[in-house]
């Protein structure tokens, strides 16, 4: 037999978080009842941890076993793709027996069907997802599912200084200011836009007794959409066109008010999300009048957002300012 060489004394024995692959593509298939599967092709990274006494983990000899264990996973009906890093993380465990961490990651392209607001129009709207798992042997697995959305936004500070503006100028030409009001409730002022790239990540321990904790990506995707100013779409033909620019510019948004919108509107959909659950909101809007771009994030249990969102978080007291002491009688001034 030949020798077995990652299995030998490192010269350096020094224990290694991650060893593992990069980049293995697979071909998933979602499964969603009495609907058509989706098909995902999304990339995998596949780690386990390494002990100091082991020179390797048998990667090239080990890369068709973990090959098979990807393959044993998605041949059965997969419902989430959180569970099948889940899945994958457990098989490699019991695989890699000298291994006590094993963490599973994929990214990936996922495609909805949307249609145009106004014509109706039939398009396909590619989102980019991602879901991993750590498992600890003998411990608890945690998984995480997350997505990444593009929209519009719309900067409210512009439009405010467009606003006033517009009313000094119809007050100039003699315009009653009832009419004015009117006219400015229902027509909203240009401003600079942003394509926003809204984000949010959740992560919580895996308990397979309940539906409670399966959170379907379309309903991530829906709640990042719905915190900026408007949806954007592949396709729009004009009336299409004259409703995005007029919702976005009715509903503008800074990029701290997507962050805040997306963890109101989480909080409001999944309200049996355990506390526990770490969520991570981020948003960056890419600016059109500046080079640089504005960031917005938020990392908290979800126990914290419902706190904040629901009107209870606690407001720590401003401390007083100290009392100002003047000057003793008869005391004079230092010079400098």
């Amino acid at each position: 037999m030949l020798p077995d060489v990652q299995a030998g004394n490192p010269d350096v024995r020094l224990s290694l978080t991650k060893v593992g692959i990069t980049d293995v593509k697979k071909m998933v298939e979602i499964y969603r009842g009495s609907k058509r599967p989706i098909i995902l092709i999304p990339t995998f990274d596949i780690f386990v941890d390494l002990p100091s006494n082991r020179k390797g983990a048998n990667l090239s000899r080990n890369l068709e076993v973990i090959d098979k264990v990807l393959e044993d996973a998605i041949k059965e009906p997969v419902y989430a793709i959180e569970d099948l890093c889940v899945d994958v993380s457990k098989e490699l465990l019991a695989k890699h027996e000298y291994a006590s961490r094993a963490e599973v990651s994929m990214r990936g392209e996922y495609m909805m069907k949307r249609r145009s607001p106004v014509t109706d129009m039939e398009c396909q709207e590619v989102y980019d997802i991602c879901a991993d798992a750590v498992a600890v042997k003998g411990g608890l697995i945690s998984k995480g599912i997350g997505a990444r959305v593009i929209a519009m936004t719309a900067c409210p500070c512009a439009q405010d200084i467009m606003k006033a503006q517009a009313e000094q100028k119809l007050r100039k030409l003699g315009i009653a200011q009832d009419l004015i009001d009117e006219f400015l409730a229902d027509m909203p002022m240009p401003t600079h836009n942003q394509r926003g790239i809204g984000s949010i990540k959740i992560e919580f321990s895996d308990h397979r007794d309940g539906e409670n904790r399966r959170i379907s990506i379309e309903s991530i995707i829906d709640i990042i959409e719905q915190s900026m100013s408007c949806q954007v779409f592949e396709l729009l033909k004009r009336q299409d066109e004259e409703y995005v620019v007029r919702t976005a510019h009715q509903n503008p948004k800074f990029v701290e008010d997507c962050v805040r919108a997306m963890a109101k509107n989480l909080v409001q959909r999944f309200p049996d999300l355990s506390d526990d659950t770490t969520i991570t909101i981020k948003q960056v809007n890419e600016e059109s009048i500046h080079r640089h771009n504005a960031f917005a994030e938020r990392i908290a249990t979800f126990g914290e957002l419902k706190k904040e969102v629901n009107g209870r978080a606690l407001v720590k007291a401003r401390p007083e300012p100290p009392k100002h002491v003047g000057a003793k009688a008869g005391h004079k001034k230092a010079k400098a």
